[in-house]
């Protein structure tokens, strides 16, 4: 069966685990007392992201007795023993035999003071752009980083996903992380003291590049597969005086929500359920979707009614910032709705860029082969959506340490090279000011199977 057929199938049957009935135990309903946060997991292909996250749901009670013994025993059945805590986060077969994510996978789990959607965000390259969806929905991050001697220069290296993951997470507006560096039971870190500064002190030079406050990140040395430091301390690393993993998850804070704000609601599936009709699934990033609101579909203009909100399995009144939702519009088809549209209520709707605009756009190239020239025409993503855009103008170079400007109309861009840019889209794109709505405003430019720049919307323009 191809990796379509099994996406399809597995679709069919769920809604991205939404609303999925077999996960009846530990499933937290929207009526959780405890604050609600989304947490993303980055890095590194091979660097145990999923592993880790399938443990944590293990050790938090997220997984029944019976699902644990199903997926052992298909683990064991592919003689792959080592990835069965992986396949709790890994759920399509296409994903089962080649060891890697390819969606994005949501599950819940709760610590002593907060309960969290983890959302696994793939490694390999050519999945990043699920990635992005991932990080862009997400309050906190987990980044994964093998201590392996053999993958860690891998991870962090020009090609690697560390490095890709770490700029797209700041970019995307991740503002609190945590840093696992596993596999501390590998022979090579063999739970280290100095192996483990080793790597402490080159993650904490990239994220200072990236622009994060490393005092303010907890660095944690575990082992996903045995569980060290996860939940509880680990003897053979007892030099290690800061929290386990789920102590840091358990001091995260949770942010404000934009409730006062318009609706603005990036779809990133619609799916035709039996029973339900058409389910447009979500986060909503700012304002309200209550039961019976009048929404608009941008940027096709589809006008409808909100007829009922679900939410981990229950029917919910209303949605605020933060929950992953599926929901029934009254009237709609699966030509109304699509990934990258945005769902406002009709007396404010989401602002549209159209061919002859563009987005005027503060950016830093991250990586190209040659340079980034007038004409350049690569995908931006946003939010949800993916869409080729043309760089019309290149303003102004500027220092990215200091914001002053170093050149006015550069004839072209290198790597680290950041800048003021016009990019105009070529078909309709639902984008926002970052300054209006940062969720929105924010954008990676992706070409070639890598992260070419990142950057923020500053304005809207017409294009001379």
């Amino acid at each position: 069966m191809s990796f379509i057929s099994h996406r399809e199938s597995y679709q069919s049957k769920s809604i991205n685990m939404i609303f999925e009935t077999k996960m009846k135990v530990n499933i937290m309903s929207p009526k959780n007392e405890k604050p609600h946060l989304n947490l993303a997991i980055i890095g590194h292909i091979d660097h145990g992201k999923s592993t880790l996250m399938g443990h944590l749901l293990v050790l938090t009670g997220a997984v029944t007795d019976r699902e644990q013994r199903e997926l052992e025993k298909i683990a064991k059945d592919l003689d792959r023993e080592s990835w069965k805590f992986a396949y709790f986060m890994d759920n399509l077969a296409e994903e089962r035999k080649r060891g890697i994510t390819i969606d994005l996978s949501f599950r819940k789990f709760e610590t002593d003071s907060k309960y969290f959607t983890i959302i696994d965000a793939p490694g390999h390259a050519d999945f990043v752009k699920n990635m992005i969806t991932g990080a862009s929905q997400a309050d906190a991050a987990i980044l994964v980083v093998s201590g392996k001697t053999s993958e860690f220069g891998s991870g962090i290296g020009e090609k690697g996903q560390t490095r890709e993951h770490a700029f797209l997470a700041k970019t995307l507006g991740v503002k609190q992380l945590i840093v696992a560096i596993n596999k501390a039971d590998d022979a090579s870190f063999n739970y280290d003291e100095d192996r483990f500064n080793e790597c402490k002190e080159e993650l904490s030079k990239l994220l200072t590049t990236v622009g994060y406050k490393v005092d303010d990140i907890p660095f944690i040395p575990v082992s996903a597969l045995t569980g060290d430091n996860l939940n509880d301390s680990c003897d053979k690393m007892s030099w290690y005086k800061g929290p386990t993993l789920l102590e840091a998850l358990d001091k995260l804070e949770v942010p404000e929500k934009p409730t006062e704000k318009d609706l603005r609601l990036p779809v990133q599936d619609v799916y035709k359920i039996k029973g339900a009709g058409v389910v447009p699934v979500g986060r909503v990033e700012t304002g309200v979707l209550n039961v019976n609101d009048k929404i608009i579909v941008m940027p096709g203009e589809f006008k409808g009614e909100v007829r009922s909100i679900e939410m981990h399995h229950e029917a919910i009144q209303k949605a605020e910032p933060g929950d992953n939702i599926g929901f029934n519009i009254r009237g709609a088809t699966m030509k109304d709705l699509h990934r990258g549209d945005v769902v406002s209520l009709q007396s404010s709707p989401c602002n549209v860029v159209i061919p002859g605009q563009a987005l005027s756009c503060q950016v830093i190239v991250i990586w190209h082969p040659t340079a980034v020239a007038i004409g350049y025409t690569p995908v931006v993503h946003a939010h949800t959506a993916q869409v080729a855009c043309k760089f019309t103008e290149l303003s102004k170079k500027i220092d990215p340490r200091s914001g002053q400007v170093v050149e006015d109309n550069p004839q072209y861009l290198k790597k680290n090279d950041a800048a003021i840019v016009k990019l105009s889209p070529i078909k309709k794109m639902c984008m926002e000011k970052y300054k209006d709505f940062p969720e929105l405003g924010r954008l990676a430019v992706r070409d070639m199977g890598r992260t070419v720049a990142v950057g923020v919307v500053l304005d809207i323009v017409d294009n001379k």
